[in-house]
């Protein structure tokens, strides 16, 4: 039985998974794996994409490193797309959000190049990460959250907060 949920933080890139993942894990002592980062660190790559300008992930791979933890629980997972991982892992899905305007800059900062910005921008219009996880996870899972200023930052943590506290008491419900 896990003690604590594993949860998924996934959006378009430049929405502030990584700031969320971060400051959630810190507050309610989860241990915060960055896909990216675990793919980089331990070269789970198959290539790199020139016209995006990022790297190919080894899913297979990927998701071998992380089932032993997540079978423990108390996980937060971070990532731009979400399909590939098991529906099995997940007790709390939050899907991030911010406007067109604010994603725009926030990439721009980046450097990212004018294909890679075009594709996240429609990706955030057309909503394809929030579509991807109602695909893959039971609804109820999936939390849309809007993270534009500190304020909503702020506000989602607590909104975090509360919902593993919800998840905790069914828990105990259901194991007694």
């Amino acid at each position: 039985m896990k003690l604590k949920p594993n949860i998924l933080i996934t959006g378009t890139p430049g929405v502030g998974k990584s700031h969320l993942a971060e400051r959630v894990a810190d507050k309610l002592e989860l241990k915060w794996h960055n896909v990216s980062e675990i793919a980089k660190k331990h070269k789970f790559l198959e290539g790199f994409d020139k016209v995006l300008d990022c790297p190919i992930l080894d899913e297979d791979k990927i998701m071998d490193h992380l089932e032993p933890e997540m079978e423990k629980g108390g996980n937060i997972v971070e990532y731009h797309a979400c399909e590939m991982f098991p529906e099995r892992w997940f007790d709390l899905i939050f899907v991030i959000r911010c406007s067109n305007t604010i994603l725009y800059d926030r990439l721009t900062k980046r450097k990212y190049n004018e294909k890679k910005l075009q594709s996240n921008i429609e990706c955030e219009i057309f909503q394809t990460i929030l579509e991807e996880a109602k695909d893959s996870y039971e609804e109820d899972k999936i939390h849309e959250l809007v993270n534009e200023t500190e304020d909503q930052l702020t506000e989602n943590i607590s909104k975090i907060d509360e919902l593993i506290k919800e998840w905790l008491e069914v828990q105990d419900k259901e194991n007694k």
